[in-house]
């Protein structure tokens, strides 16, 4: 963490450990980050759900499905039966 002061001093050292990939922090009470330019655009990047889900899936696992054919039933047939 650096202060104002030594910030202010040591810029170009500062930058040069956020383009690094090293953010650095600015000031104390009310503190700042500096990244470079790349990653801030990174986390403006939005997240898209479906790639998020894609991307996180569990591997290795195979799951079994039953039959598209078969007669499974309705699970949610009784449902309303239960509030009335």
């Amino acid at each position: 963490m650096w202060s104002v002061q030594q910030a202010k001093a040591r810029l170009s050292e500062v930058m040069r450990l956020a383009r690094a990939g090293d953010p650095q922090t600015i000031g104390s009470s009310d503190p700042c980050i500096v990244v470079s330019a790349e990653a801030f655009a990174q986390a403006q990047r939005p997240v898209h759900l479906g790639g998020f889900l894609v991307e996180s899936a569990p591997t290795g696992y195979t799951l079994r499905l039953p039959d598209r054919a078969s007669k499974r039933g309705d699970p949610f047939a009784d449902a309303g039966s239960a509030d009335q």
